[in-house]
């Protein structure tokens, strides 16, 4: 009998591990392969054969170059921590439903359409110097002078908070709705108000999906490009990490120094999330044996 159940447990290891290797091909192809490869390039300087760390020494000399580091955490985090307080005070506020919650929740998801680019073109137009808003203001007397919202540190943070916010709403809206609603019932049976459920109920529940939302939007926000050129100063205050790669990649057509740029962001989104996740476990998690979560 141990035997039969030995090979059935093999035999369905053996189908797990069959169905996962299209999975694992696509990990090697699409992420390990290009990763390694960029390793390897950025130790090719373009001046010779050898193995060399001279593009890493090159931009850690430079300040106009690893002072981007800086710049780039300076967007990503900011915009991180707004975009998923924004989505948890919305998304806890309608996980009982609410009306017109559909209608909302559309409207709310409607940036994931409409793109980057031309999510930054309404930025502008709307946001800018002689844009509506600007316009409104000053033909109504309020301020003097146009307000600099465009081409600038601010400019950046609402575009990537536009374009972060939906997938982050929608994440923690299907967590938090999944949560069991006897534990806040409860609570108010045993005289806990609505902000200490939320802090000693719903919030240690909530944490592990607060988490990794906020990993998620950090990582997508330090990848910053379109929004930093469009709508902030790529060659002043916005240059981010990425703009530095992209000009040695196709403005300078050095490859292994942009390879060596590439691997540094690489390593420092890396070095974050291992931070977020660190963080997380230190976190006082109050679910016991899955109870709580549906």
């Amino acid at each position: 009998m141990a035997n039969t159940r030995t090979d059935q447990r093999s035999e369905l290891d053996l189908v797990a591990m069959l169905c996962l290797l299209p999975s694992l091909l696509y990990v090697v192809v699409m992420f390990v392969y290009p990763f390694l490869y960029g390793v390897y390039a950025s130790l090719q300087p373009s001046t010779g054969s050898a193995w060399s760390i001279k593009n890493y020494v090159s931009f850690f000399s430079d300040p106009y170059q690893y002072r981007t580091i800086g710049t780039t955490f300076a967007l990503a985090l900011p915009n991180s921590i707004a975009v998923v307080l924004f989505a948890l005070f919305l998304a806890y506020g309608m996980r009982r439903g609410i009306r017109f919650e559909r209608t909302i929740t559309t409207i709310l998801v409607l940036p994931i359409s409409l793109g980057v680019i031309f999510l930054s073109e309404g930025i502008l137009g709307l946001y800018g110097t002689n844009g509506w808003l600007n316009q409104i203001l000053l033909g109504a007397g309020i301020i003097t002078d146009p307000l600099e919202l465009t081409h600038n540190f601010i400019g950046v943070i609402l575009s990537l908070f536009m374009q972060n916010f939906p997938f982050c709403f929608l994440m923690l809206l299907g967590y938090i709705s999944g949560i069991d609603p006897s534990l806040e019932s409860s609570a108010r049976m045993l005289g806990a108000g609505p902000w200490t459920v939320f802090r000693r109920v719903m919030l240690p529940l909530i944490a592990p999906g607060l988490v990794i939302a906020f990993a998620l939007v950090f990582v997508m926000s330090f990848a910053v490009f379109p929004s930093a050129v469009m709508v902030g100063q790529p060659a002043g205050s916005t240059r981010s990490i990425s703009i530095a790669a992209y000009q040695q990649a196709f403005e300078q057509y050095d490859m292994s120094y942009a390879s060596a740029i590439a691997v540094i962001m690489g390593l420092c989104q890396l070095a974050a999330l291992i931070v977020i996740v660190l963080v997380r476990r230190r976190m006082t998690i109050a679910t016991t044996m899955g109870v709580g979560k549906r």
